[in-house]
């Protein structure tokens, strides 16, 4: 089979629109373009197609259609769970309990709301980065309102244990949310077992289009509510302004029906190509480690350091390959990645740290050519650099 360059393994970045979800979206990017809110053919031709497709995004985590609200993507519904609820509740207490694993949406906008007058914890995660359930529930006070984690990490795939902090806050009548953005479609997600307060993701990780995203908010849960970050058209009961992108919306609908069908043979694909390229890279390169839990990790997701090789010049050294440092949405200048510190990386390691996230439309050849060559030239770059430390201290 012939391999097609460059291999795309930056699938936690973002993936590839499944052909499917393009063909599902074209006619309504020409002859079916009317606005939601038209009260024409044209207008109920494209209410009825946001509709169905929300009913298609509940039914992947068995939640109801009415408890799915539209916005421009998982950052946004993040910031209007965060910000939306901080404001509208701020009479209720001013704490919130985070981590220090998050995801920049996550972490920025509890930032922000910290500088406006609330007080923000940020629990530290143990070396692979998971979150104690123990350690959120000791760090709660009086005043108390929010508690918000991510599902799995965007760096290094760890898998927060949720239920028990999910079942805290129900009891205790705390507001939950959890960022699911790199856990839906890699973990099942049953929303009623979960019970969170509300829930973040967005398409463009499940092979669907950019610009789309939503926020689940249980309304089988104790009431809770919201401030708009948006205003002028009351859409989407009113919690999200704007002309709803119908297209996007189809797209992100179509994927997660697909999610839905082909969910367990996603996973099986994830696990072998991962398996593989994490078995070659350990077994023929020394002072290799995987970071993040070894069992309690979205399959597709792989995060290697390697000492004494700069990810940065690996990267420009392997133009084949297209894989990365981390997160492309860390909006945290030229600082040490805030993940890798938090769970104990020095400075060193943190430069010797990429990242492998693999997709559907990833194959065995792709992942064999892609070892090799990374094993080839991280050998290469390792020889070198002994050559030059030789020649230096003659």
């Amino acid at each position: 089979m012939k391999i097609k360059l460059p291999i795309y393994l930056d699938n936690n970045a973002t993936t590839q629109m499944d052909p499917r979800v393009v063909e599902t979206m074209m006619p309504y990017l020409s002859e079916k373009y009317g606005n939601y809110s038209s009260k024409h053919k044209l207008g109920y031709e494209a209410h009825s197609a946001v509709e169905y497709a929300r009913e298609q995004i509940a039914k992947l985590i068995n939640a109801n259609a009415d408890e799915i609200i539209f916005t421009s993507g998982a950052t946004e519904s993040i910031n209007l769970a965060h910000i939306g609820f901080a404001v509208a509740n701020q009479s209720k207490g001013k704490h919130i309990i985070s981590s220090l694993v998050e995801h920049a949406a996550s972490y920025e906008s509890l930032q922000f709301l910290s500088k406006a007058g609330f007080e923000v914890t940020f629990i530290k995660p143990d070396k692979y980065g998971k979150i104690d359930p123990a350690e959120v529930v000791k760090n709660v006070k009086k005043d108390t309102i929010l508690i918000s984690l991510i599902y799995a990490n965007n760096e290094i795939g760890t898998i927060t244990d949720l239920q028990p902090i999910a079942d805290f806050c129900n009891a205790e009548k705390i507001v939950f949310h959890t960022d699911a953005t790199q856990a839906v479609g890699k973990i099942k997600i049953d929303i009623r077992e979960l019970n969170p307060s509300m829930m973040s993701f967005n398409a463009h990780k499940i092979y669907g289009p950019k610009g789309i995203g939503a926020l689940f908010i249980n309304k089988n849960s104790f009431k809770f509510n919201l401030s708009p970050l948006i205003f002028g058209g009351n859409q989407e009961n009113s919690l999200r302004s704007g002309t709803l992108n119908v297209p996007s919306i189809v797209g992100f609908g179509k994927a997660c029906e697909i999610l839905l069908q082909e969910f367990e043979k996603d996973i099986q694909h994830y696990k072998k190509l991962t398996d593989f390229m994490k078995k070659a890279l350990i077994a023929n390169l020394s002072d290799v480690k995987l970071n993040g839990h070894s069992s309690d990790r979205i399959y597709n997701n792989l995060n290697f350091t390697v000492k004494d090789v700069l990810a940065n010049s690996l990267i420009k050294n392997i133009p084949e390959i297209a894989f990365s440092t981390g997160s492309a949405c860390s909006s945290e200048g030229n600082k040490k990645n805030r993940i890798l510190k938090a769970i104990g990386l020095p400075d060193n390691d943190i430069d010797s740290t990429f990242r492998i996230g693999v997709g559907r439309f990833n194959n065995m050849n792709d992942i064999e050519f892609a070892s090799e060559i990374l094993i080839n030239q991280i050998s290469s770059i390792r020889e070198k650099s002994y050559k030059n430390q030789v020649a230096h201290n003659l």
